[in-house]
C-alpha cells in the first residue's frame, strides 16, 4: 500500500479525461492532518476551556505518512482493505450509468468504458488517499473528545482551517455528536481561526 499525490478527481467521459478540481486529491490535506495529530499539544488557559494549538510546519513525505497513520490509526489494516472494494464499487457504478445511457453511439459508450478501464490505477490511489484521510479526520475527533477540550485555536493558511471544516462532519456524527463550528477572531494582533466544539448533543433513543 502506498501514499502518493494524483491529482483531482477524474471526471471520465467517451470524450477523454478531465478533473474536477472541486473535489481535489485528499493527500493534500493529509498532509496538514498528520501534522496535527503528531504535535497535538492542547494546552488548557488559566479557566481550563480554552485551548490553542500552535503546530510547527512541516512536510512529510508519503513513507512519513504512512508510518503517522501506522502510529495514530489502529485500524488502518481495516481501512485499506476496503479500498479495492470502494474502488471497484465507483467503477462498477460508472459502467452501469454509461451502459445504461441510451444517448450514446455504440462507438462513444465504448470509448468511455474504454476510458474507465484506463483510469483505474487513478482511482485505486484516489480512493486510497481518501480512505486514509477519513481516519485521520475520526482519530483527530476522537482525540478532542477524550481530552475535553472545548476550543481550538489554529493559525490560517497550510490548510488548517480546510482539515477542521472537514473535521466538523465528522464530529456530527461523532459518539456522542458535537454542532462544532468554525469562526475567526483576533488574538494578539492576528486573524486565527477557532473550532468551537459546542456541547455534545443529547444521542436519540
Amino acid at each position: 500500500m502506498e501514499l502518493k499525490y494524483v491529482g483531482a478527481k477524474p471526471k471520465v467521459s467517451q470524450h477523454g479525461v478531465s478533473f474536477d478540481q472541486t473535489k481535489p486529491d485528499r493527500y493534500t490535506f493529509l498532509q496538514t492532518a498528520i501534522e496535527l495529530l503528531d504535535a497535538l499539544s492542547f494546552e488548557p488557559s488559566a479557566d481550563k476551556s480554552i485551548y490553542l494549538y500552535q503546530p510547527e510546519p512541516k512536510t512529510y513525505s508519503s513513507r512519513e505518512l504512512l508510518e503517522g497513520l501506522k502510529k495514530h490509526c489502529t485500524n488502518l489494516e481495516e481501512v485499506f482493505d476496503t479500498r479495492e472494494e470502494k474502488t471497484n464499487a465507483l467503477i462498477d457504478n460508472y459502467v452501469d450509468k454509461i451502459k445504461k445511457n441510451e444517448h450514446l453511439t455504440p462507438d462513444e459508450r465504448t470509448a468511455w468504458l474504454g476510458n474507465v478501464a484506463i483510469m483505474r490505477d487513478y482511482y485505486l490511489q484516489y480512493v486510497t488517499n481518501e480512505s486514509a484521510y477519513n481516519c485521520t479526520l475520526n482519530v483527530l475527533a476522537d482525540k478532542i473528545h477524550e481530552a475535553h477540550i472545548e476550543e481550538v485555536t489554529f493559525p490560517l493558511g497550510r490548510n488548517y482551517g480546510l482539515v477542521f471544516s472537514h473535521l466538523l462532519d465528522v464530529l456530527r456524527d461523532h459518539k456522542p455528536p458535537y454542532d462544532a463550528t468554525i469562526d475567526m477572531l483576533e488574538k494578539e494582533g492576528q486573524t486565527v481561526g477557532r473550532l468551537n466544539m459546542n456541547r455534545p448533543r443529547a444521542l436519540s433513543s
